[in-house]
């Protein structure tokens, strides 16, 4: 059974970024076929590297290799990204094929974006990470001394009139 993918929402699909180099070929509605290199795939689609893009909106037999077999859908491609690089989403995916892109998942040999995304932010964040802002803190020292001396001219000016 055909298995139409699905977005999931307002969730975006994982998307796996591939350890090795996974060639791919895509026949066109003509029969003509060009070769390719899968970048990163999710459930509903991916990214391909390809010698020149395909028109937007072409429907596609693309035909890939994991580690864990072949995986053989009907893709439309997307608005290409770069002279090189071209998105498309799956429109039909036999069951036994998603089955099989499914266990690829669960390899350590796909990585999830989504993780080495939240890695990279986490690093970042981890280098301007300053446990002492001296910056700040010297801004506030010379502020703190002018308002004590307003305090303490103003309470040496009520005694002064006060006390006459």
């Amino acid at each position: 059974m055909t298995h139409f993918p699905q977005p999931l929402g307002h969730r975006r699909a994982p998307r796996f970024r591939l350890a090795d180099v996974a060639p791919a070929v895509l026949q066109l509605h003509d029969g003509r076929r060009t070769s390719s290199e899968v970048q990163v795939i999710s459930h509903n689609g991916g990214l391909l590297s390809l010698p020149t893009p395909l028109h937007q909106g072409s429907i596609v037999k693309l035909l890939f290799e994991t580690h864990r077999g072949s995986v053989l859908g009907t893709a439309e491609m997307l608005v290409p990204v770069s002279s090189t690089h071209q998105p498309f989403r799956f429109v039909a995916l036999p069951e036994s094929d998603r089955s099989t892109l499914q266990a690829a998942f669960q390899s350590p040999l796909y990585r999830n974006t989504d993780e080495e995304e939240w890695i990279e932010e986490f690093r970042a964040a981890a280098l301007n990470w300053n446990p002492y802002p001296w910056s700040r803190r010297v801004r506030t020292i010379p502020a703190a001394l002018i308002f004590a001396a307003l305090c303490l001219g103003s309470v040496i000016y009520f005694f002064s009139v006060h006390l006459k």
